[in-house]
């Protein structure tokens, strides 16, 4: 999959029905971090979630993030700086890093990797919708 330059967010919500019509719910997230604007208008891009083979697993003991951190709303990032997880490079970004999506879609960059790859990674910096991380294992 390639993104766009000019992609302002990524984040994943249900289609609902309601009063004869479809909705896409934005986050408020989007919104107070100024990443869109209310009232303005903006183009969509669909993506099924069906395909993603992304697995997580539980920090591992030595993590160093408090248990608290842990239990996150469903508005803050699923991750935190630090964490460990083992993902699946699903694409490359146009700079050639590794994307690999947890929970709700969240997209994960990955540099030094390719789209196949299982690499278990430490997560190096959290934003509201990308993370950073770094390779710290290779899974067969």
């Amino acid at each position: 999959m390639e993104s766009s330059e000019t992609l302002k967010t990524l984040y994943t919500s249900p289609v609902e029905q309601s009063d004869g019509t479809y909705q896409i719910t934005v986050p408020d997230r989007e919104i107070a971090s100024g990443t869109l604007v209310e009232g303005e208008t903006y183009r969509i891009a669909l993506i099924s979630t069906a395909t993603s083979h992304t697995e997580t697993t539980a920090p591992d003991s030595d993590h160093e993030a408090p248990h608290d951190e842990h239990q996150l709303q469903a508005d803050s990032p699923p991750v935190v700086e630090g964490e460990r997880r083992n993902v699946e490079i699903e694409h490359l970004g146009d700079q050639g890093d590794g994307i690999a999506k947890v929970e709700h879609g969240y997209v994960v960059i990955v540099p030094d990797t390719t789209v196949g790859d299982r690499v278990t990674v430490e997560i190096q910096q959290v934003r509201e919708n990308v993370a950073f991380a770094e390779v710290v294992d290779r899974l067969t």
